[in-house]
């Protein structure tokens, strides 16, 4: 009987420890107005991508409206509740797992870490709006046995100035959705979120700034990152979470690890080999990590072919040496 309880312990360590190593390895799905089809989701399946945020909007009409549109006929297929279920399906039925991710958008690009209300009032009905958004989509979540729900998007603001809604909101959301929950955080605001308690991942945004040199190299770059990583298993350690980063990324151009959320459209230099160097970096400090889950690159778009490519300096890898980056780190994390 002693030898058989060595036995059944080994084999519960073996299987926690494989638990562990599978990590999240994601990409995040853009919207389109098209429905998805298989050559779509090949593609996907070529870079040993096991991961995918799926990400219907809502938007906003400015930084103080409380009103959010969402699931309307003017929108986007993949924007809405039919095109979110077809996505979701589509990539389940290949083995892909789903992190559901409803998300905000706040008219010409405004930060939705900023929304912001005036009043009382205004507050209420910012609560109720986005209550009847994001329980929709928990539903959706529930419905298509996605296995993660992100319960909002850098929404600084928001849950600094009303933690109680959010509390109660993520009781709300547990009573419909029986699945992982986490919240995405910006890299600046994750240590102030209140309610990690209440989710089973640590959400992170992952655009922490790593250097500002025009074109790092890889040890530059992984030099960078002991400003963030201590504090991030540190914070780890303390909310008993494991970390998932619901974003990360770099555009293909000079200074991509100076401010890696800048989402402009300026006319900086093209710069594969940084973009690269970048991911690169981030694969050789985070994903040998047990406290680290993984996380979703940004981003992905369902034309393949049509996209990124050696005069892009967008965040997209595709068609762009990162996108081997990316491959050969799925593939090695598949069988670790």
């Amino acid at each position: 009987m002693k030898n058989l309880g060595l036995v059944l312990l080994c084999l519960l360590q073996f299987s926690c420890n494989s638990q562990i190593a599978q990590k999240v390895n994601g990409i995040s799905f853009v919207a389109n107005k098209d429905r998805v089809t298989q050559e779509h989701i090949d593609k996907v399946l070529s870079i040993h991508a096991n991961h995918a945020a799926v990400m219907p909007f809502g938007f906003v009409g400015s930084l103080d409206s409380p009103q959010i549109v969402f699931n309307t006929d003017r929108q986007w297929y993949g924007e809405t509740t039919e095109g979110g279920r077809q996505y979701i399906e589509m990539l389940r039925k290949n083995g892909i797992s789903v992190l559901l991710k409803p998300q905000i958008w706040i008219r010409r690009g405004e930060f939705t870490g900023t929304l912001k209300m005036e009043t009382e009032e205004d507050w209420k009905a910012l609560e109720a709006s986005y209550e009847r958004f994001i329980l929709m989509y928990a539903q959706l979540a529930q419905e298509t046995n996605s296995e993660i729900f992100c319960i909002g998007t850098e929404l600084e603001q928001f849950v600094k100035h009303r933690p109680e809604f959010w509390v109660r909101l993520i009781s709300k959301i547990k009573n419909i959705y029986t699945g992982k929950l986490t919240y995405a955080a910006n890299w600046d605001e994750y240590t102030r979120t209140p309610f990690w308690e209440e989710l089973d991942y640590i959400g992170v945004d992952a655009y922490f700034p790593l250097s500002e040199e025009k074109s790092p190299s890889l040890d530059q770059l992984k030099v960078g990152w002991q400003k963030w990583k201590p504090v991030l298993q540190s914070f780890s350690k303390e909310k008993a979470r494991p970390i998932l980063f619901t974003e990360f990324g770099y555009r293909s151009m000079d200074y991509t690890a100076k401010k890696p959320w800048l989402v402009d459209r300026n006319d900086e230099q093209v710069n594969l080999e940084a973009q690269a160097n970048a991911t690169q970096a981030i694969f050789d400090e985070f994903w040998k990590e047990d406290w680290f889950a993984g996380g979703y690159i940004w981003k992905w778009f369902i034309w393949h072919d049509k996209v990124g490519g050696e005069k892009d300096n967008r965040f997209t890898p595709q068609n762009k040496p990162a996108e081997e980056t990316l491959k050969a780190w799925y593939k090695k994390s598949m069988y670790r």
